[in-house]
């Protein structure tokens, strides 16, 4: 089971953790990470083309000619998709592009990242957020402290009022909680500061 030292807010070591070895020290499966940063980019695609049908285009509803008698060919509306300027045929309307994988898939590809974070030393361990308050000030004080690097994932377990708001106006921080841990946040910043508690909920969960 891989250990990790564990470390307050003045990044001074204050013990170690015995994190599990199925979930942080799992082999890394390159083709799950990309299934699963490929699904999650999916779902949040906007898919907004769009094209306006007969009963969308401008243009009158009045029947242009008779039915019979002029010779000419039955025509009900000038906008008929036979028409210029008429309504579109079959065109693209606005659509999901999400789809599920299994989630033995997610949960491998979760074990993936968080070995991989840990495996290239860009995961650690701290006792608490514990705040004073919620002015970014001093959040930026504490991250310098902790020598975070510039995109950091913040990992807490229980709803922590001052962190999200000390951290929210912070560029290149992001603050979730460990129920929604996503392969593509952890991929996405250089650096993991999880809490104790976190980890060891992760650890359960994931197990």
């Amino acid at each position: 089971m891989p250990s990790v030292n564990i470390v307050d807010l003045n990044n001074a070591p204050v013990g170690s953790i015995e994190l599990s070895d199925v979930v942080f020290g799992a082999e890394v499966n390159e083709a799950l990470l990309y299934e699963a940063v490929r699904q999650y980019t999916a779902a949040k695609r906007g898919g907004n083309a769009a094209t306006k049908t007969r009963h969308e285009v401008s243009g009158s509803g009045k029947k242009l000619w008779k039915q019979k008698g002029t010779g000419r060919a039955r025509m009900g509306s000038i906008r008929s998709p036979l028409w210029r300027h008429g309504g579109t045929t079959h065109g693209p309307q606005p659509r999901s592009y999400e789809y599920k994988l299994p989630r033995k898939m997610l949960l491998g590809a979760l074990r993936s990242a968080l070995s991989a974070k840990l495996r290239d030393g860009e995961l650690r361990v701290v006792r608490a957020f514990s705040l004073d308050d919620h002015k970014t000030k001093n959040m930026i004080k504490i991250l310098a402290k902790l020598e975070a690097k510039k995109t950091v994932l913040l990992v807490e377990n229980e709803e922590n009022t001052n962190l999200q708001r000390a951290s929210s106006n912070v560029k290149g921080i992001k603050l979730v909680p460990s129920r929604a841990v996503t392969v593509y946040d952890l991929l996405k910043h250089q650096e993991v500061i999880i809490t104790e508690t976190a980890a060891k909920k992760l650890s359960e969960a994931l197990s």
